[in-house]
């Protein structure tokens, strides 16, 4: 059997799953002493410490010439790119473009009756680093990852965006990426990657300089240094390994279940993908599937490592009780097959993007619709959301008051103050409450 067979008859035969669920981040103590030293080495020795790190781990030769790649080799790489790909990320592009345009937020202004004027100014952050993984030693390369991560910085109207993506043995990155990047109008890429690239983004090095927000999603080390960063520049978020879960009926189709749940766990062998139905023999079906699917996925062996650990097929009485379950994992992707999705949707609480319909497989939203497939794992879609537009702005508050509202409002704003023991913010307040307003 590729994965366990649970049941669920009610709320206490989920806090197994959700606890199985609750480990699979967990890096253990080695990983953060390292990252650590890492981000200590690049603060206090910038470039030498960047150059140091992928020599060892990249590329044997690199040398300080080869960590910004030069725009022209953006453009060579963009002509080299097959023709037909080029005008596939191009297409994904403007799809995840309109999606994201339609999330820009504007700044506003309201006027009371006594004349003061209240509102919110909303503003791009000054300067992003984007942290665009290479994939299996540059050969796979991210290239969805940095459509998700660049458009919304540039719908938000970010002035200045920097990539970093990890070299290969040549010490340059590959040729999709530095395509993509082209593609995007963004002539700023450094070949480093790892913790010691989001470090160099967070403290600057003598070629990189420092950015405001770091985001993109990287191994267990990029992971580990974003979240040891925070407060130091804004963090999209600190997502963990990949996850669906499906809600399916009886009109469901098994070889389709089992090749999302595949899509999910050939990611790693972190990876979680579940099935939760209220029809036992579509449960027996899938798993059936999934072994015979297994036997042709190259990544086979990935595949079977997460389904073994993370994965599950689970029996509930009811889809009411599927749908409870549902909520209770928050999952990153859910998928609802059934033979009318969009009545189910009014009842989920928690998830980080919904599909609906037979025709809506994650792979759909992860690389080609629009919305954005950086999102919350890990049970954290429960409070937190997908990347967006949003990340990369910043709202300041505006505050214009009238001297009728200062003076009326004074005595109670001292009062206020001095119940907090402020008594210099009190006599601020007071220092108005007689001044004559002024044309």
């Amino acid at each position: 059997m590729p994965c366990r067979l649970l049941h669920y008859r009610s709320a206490q035969d989920g806090i197994p799953l959700r606890g199985m669920l609750a480990g699979r981040d967990d890096p253990g103590n080695s990983v953060e002493p390292v990252v650590r030293d890492i981000l200590a080495a690049v603060a206090s020795d910038g470039d030498a410490a960047l150059i140091e790190y992928t020599r060892r781990f990249d590329c044997p030769d690199f040398s300080a010439d080869m960590l910004r790649v030069a725009p022209e080799s953006l453009a060579q790489a963009a002509k080299e790119v097959p023709a037909d790909d080029l005008a596939i990320i191009l297409e994904a592009a403007q799809n995840i473009r309109e999606f994201h345009e339609r999330q820009k937020q504007n700044s506003w202004f309201t006027t009371r009756p006594d004349g003061t004027v209240l509102g919110q100014m909303v503003r791009p952050v000054d300067r992003v680093g984007l942290y665009v993984p290479g994939g299996q030693g540059g050969n796979t390369p991210l290239i969805s990852s940095m459509l998700m991560n660049a458009i919304p910085a540039q719908v938000a109207g970010v002035p200045a965006i920097a990539v970093v993506s990890p070299p290969s043995g040549d010490g340059s990155p590959n040729p999709y990426i530095l395509a993509a990047a082209h593609a995007l109008g963004l002539n700023e890429v450094y070949a480093c990657g790892s913790a010691w690239a989001v470090a160099a983004l967070a403290y600057g090095t003598g070629t990189i300089a420092p950015v405001d927000v770091i985001a993109g999603p990287g191994n267990i080390f990029v992971a580990t240094a974003k979240r040891m960063l925070i407060g130091k520049v804004g963090i999209d978020m600190i997502a963990g390994p990949s996850e669906i879960l499906i809600l399916a009926d009886k009109t469901a189709r098994a070889e389709h279940i089992a090749a999302d749940m595949l899509s999910q766990a050939e990611h790693d062998a972190l990876a979680s993908a579940i099935l939760v139905t209220d029809h036992p023999p579509l449960a027996d079906a899938v798993l059936a599937a999934l072994e015979a699917q297994l036997a042709t996925l190259p990544r086979a062996d990935i595949a079977r490592k997460a389904l073994s650990d993370w994965g599950a097929v689970v029996v509930a009485n009811s889809m009411e009780l599927a749908l409870e379950l549902s909520n209770a994992i928050a999952p990153e992707h859910l998928e609802i097959i059934t033979a009318d999705p969009w009545s189910m949707l009014p009842a989920i609480r928690n998830a980080g993007a919904i599909f609906l319909g037979t025709h809506s497989p994650e792979p759909v939203g992860d690389y080609f619709a629009g919305p954005n497939h950086v999102l919350p794992t890990n049970g954290t879609a429960r409070f937190s959301s997908a990347l967006s537009v949003d990340t990369f702005t910043k709202k300041s508050s505006i505050i214009a008051a009238s001297a009728a509202f200062t003076q009326h409002s004074a005595a109670k704003i001292a009062r206020l103050a001095r119940l907090e023991g402020l008594e210099a913010h009190a006599r601020s307040a007071e220092s108005r409450s007689n001044t004559q307003h002024q044309e």
